[in-house]
């Protein structure tokens, strides 16, 4: 299929052909009729993309600190191998469109079938691109007598919608919109059917005129003066009793004027991107109630409403992001004589083709323009871009080469992992598979895969691939390798390799039928400094004490990890590493495994010791939190043995004292944890037949003692492994 890509280094537009995109649960796979630009947001995320690393820098100096933390932690390798990827990924535009259902996702059916005319919306979800997947609260059925030009604006209608609300208008209110643009004309529409009087001020006469058609009784243009009086003799001195600013402007002039228009406890709806400073006294003398919408209403931003298909009480609240969207499609019907009427709206229409021609209008202001709508026209009634599953012959045989297909590729999985491999001289880098086409297009290109796709199916079921490295989300991890192994395919997969003991039996049980092997990316077991340590403790006898201590810091609280359905929690995620770690320095078999939990404060459990039991009578303390100072070093490992004590410090510095005297190693340009270490081993046992570096039933005692943690934590008592 085709989409509209923008560079996040200069901001450059293209059409490219990308992979079709896979259908999922709680979703619609849909076929694009017509989608909207958006002036304002692709303008500002265009312009900001133009800018200079520096410039970049001075708009967000929020992740200017996180540099400079990660950098004092990590070293400035890392930190640079992390902003050069993150400024490297390609940028999807768009996220208002009209479409049509191709395919229903599971827990859907009966609520959309193929064939029906939707609204959907949504940032990175209802893109400009002929197919899209969508989450089904962010759809809704469009009535016959809407056309697909009208549909397309539903999305900035929710958002309209939502800021009014806010702002709790009643009959006879009188309501003023500082911002003519899309979101403030459907706001003044929506207003006035709402029985508000509605009030417009803006510096472009044009769009007041298009706005005074749309049902306000009032237009100001800025441009002439205060319109202060003007607002009091209509409103018979009272002043507004809501404003809602719509305007996008660096200043803070919207919040003044609105402060000016305001009538005493008014309430001011901020849905454009304004300056936010404001003057006290203004505020205060009048007890002015200030709110920011969001977006498109309640659920946005939310990752169980919308990826997970969720509802909220209708008790509680009864306008969600969906509803918002169905009301404004609603009232486009033609069937009511008073109606939100958007076709005075559009003043450019381009074919999907000409999307450079359309965005050129838009970002240089080459002529006036409000709504331009991108028409999709096609040769044929399905589109299939060839691209779904790669069925060619590689350039490449398999003999005494790893063909590897990847499932995911994520930050870490770009930043980290695909580098090492793509300068392997015995790894060929075959198939990439993501869930959207734009990213597994991307990665293709910027490693040179020779295909890129969103099916699963285009590796598992390709004879040529022998290796598969599984980088996605950790709740398909298991079923993921144990396909692969299945399939006779050797699997690099990222921790965890399962979240619960089914899932450990399923990969077992896969293993056991199969010829191929698997390996977990425990990579520090891999690193310099550990088979440096571990050497020096295997001759300093039994007992061995470890004390391993992770300043891991704050997730976001929306952070996929913390997902049951996707991560669930950092102690599988993360905490097996120092498991895999311990049970790599000591050398032995795990017994026990004892857990103790602080006080959980987020929601999470993040902050805990665990005591690791070892079968030669070593003991492994693994104290985890999320507590820290992430500036601080991250990682301390302290081993100590037949009078020698070992310090690995944030995998930067090696320490071996023994007999009063200290030797000191220091990785000079910052860490090194292991990974090319452990890629050369995994292509290595692929090309050669030979057993896996870490024996797999290692692995498996490893994820084992991984999930003892958990169960420790619930049962309060150790858990014999």
């Amino acid at each position: 299929m085709k989409q509209i890509v923008q560079s996040s280094k200069n901001g450059k537009l293209t059409i490219q052909e990308v992979p079709d995109p896979g259908i999922r649960d709680n979703h619609l796979l849909v076929k694009s009729r017509t989608s909207l630009i958006s002036a304002g947001t692709d303008r500002m995320l265009a312009n900001f993309a133009k800018k200079s690393l520096a410039a970049k820098a001075k708009a967000r100096p929020d992740l200017v600190k996180k540099v400079f933390e990660k950098t004092k932690r990590d070293g400035v390798s890392a930190t640079i191998r992390a902003v050069l990827s993150r400024l490297d990924e390609p940028l999807p535009l768009g996220y208002s469109c009209c479409a049509t259902v191709l395919e229903v996702g599971g827990g859907v059916e009966g609520c959309f079938y193929a064939g029906q005319r939707v609204a959907v919306a949504g940032a990175g979800l209802a893109n400009h691109a002929e197919l899209n997947v969508v989450p089904i609260n962010l759809a809704c059925a469009v009535p016959e007598d809407v056309n697909d030009e009208e549909a397309c604006f539903g999305t900035v209608g929710a958002i309209a919608m939502n800021a009014v609300r806010l702002i709790k208008p009643q009959i006879g209110d009188f309501v003023a919109i500082i911002g003519a643009g899309l979101v403030g004309q459907m706001a003044a529409q929506i207003l006035n059917l709402a029985g508000c009087r509605v009030i417009v001020c803006d510096l472009n006469s044009d769009r007041l005129e298009i706005a005074q058609y749309g049902g306000a009784e009032l237009i100001c243009n800025l441009s002439e003066g205060n319109p202060k009086e003007a607002v009091q003799d209509l409103t018979n001195g009272r002043g507004c009793d809501g404003i809602l600013i719509a305007a996008a402007t660096s200043t803070s002039e919207p919040l003044k004027l609105a402060a000016e228009l305001a009538r005493d406890r008014a309430i001011i709806s901020l849905v454009g991107m304004t300056g936010t400073d404001f003057s006290y006294r203004d505020f205060m003398q009048k007890e002015l109630s200030l709110v920011v919408s969001r977006s498109y209403g309640p659920g946005r931003y939310d990752k169980d409403f919308e990826g997970r298909g969720l509802t909220y009480p209708a008790g509680f609240i009864p306008w969600t992001e969906t509803r918002n969207l169905q009301e404004t499609i609603r009232r486009m019907s033609r069937k009511r004589d008073h109606r939100l009427a958007v076709e005075p709206l559009i003043s450019h229409r381009f074919p999907f083709a000409e999307a450079n021609s359309a965005y050129d209008l838009v970002i240089n202001h080459t002529e006036p323009h409000l709504g331009v709508v991108l028409n999709y026209e096609y040769e044929k009634p399905d589109h299939v871009s060839g691209l779904r599953i790669p069925i060619h012959v590689s350039r490449v045989k398999k003999k005494n080469t790893c063909v590897l297909g990847v499932i995911g590729a994520g930050a870490f999985a770009r930043t980290v992992l695909l580098p090492q491999l793509s300068k392997h001289k015995a790894c060929y880098l075959h198939t990439v598979v993501t869930k959207t086409g734009i990213s597994s297009e991307h990665t293709k290109q910027k490693f040179n895969f020779e295909y890129a796709s969103s099916s699963v199916k285009s590796v598992l079921e390709n004879d040529e691939i022998n290796a598969v490295l599984i980088a996605t989300n950790h709740s398909n991890h298991a079923s993921l390798t144990a396909d692969a192994l299945y399939a006779e395919k050797n699997v690099l997969v990222e921790k965890p390799l399962a979240l619960n003991r089914d899932e450990l039996n399923i990969v077992i049980e896969a293993r056991n039928q199969s010829n191929a092997f698997f390996q977990v990316g425990f990579n520090r077991r891999f690193a310099p400094m550990v088979i440096k340590a571990r050497k020096k403790l295997s001759t300093c006898g039994c007992p061995k004490i470890l004390l391993l201590r992770i300043n891991a810091g704050q997730l976001p609280k929306d952070s996929w990890q913390n997902m049951p359905e996707e991560g669930n929690g950092r102690i599988l995620g993360e905490l097996c590493h120092f498991v895999d770690l311990a049970r790599c320095l000591v050398g032995s078999s795990i017994s026990s495994v004892q857990a103790v939990p602080a006080r959980v404060t987020r929601e999470v459990c993040d902050d805990l010791t665990t005591i690791l039991s070892f079968q030669d009578g070593s003991l492994a303390t693994i104290a985890y939190t999320a507590k820290g100072d992430t500036s601080f070093s991250k990682e301390l490992i302290e081993c100590y043995a037949g009078g020698t004590v070992i310090v690995i410090d944030n995998f930067k510095t090696l320490s071996v004292i023994s007999d009063g005297n200290e030797k000191r190693n220091k990785n000079i340009l910052g860490q090194e944890k292991g990974y090319g270490n452990e890629i050369n081993s995994f292509v290595s046992a692929v090309i050669t037949g030979d057993p896996p570096k870490i024996p797999e039933s290692e692995l498996i005692e490893v994820s084992l003692a991984t999930l003892a943690i958990n169960e420790s934590l619930r049962e309060g008592r150790r858990i014999e492994i």
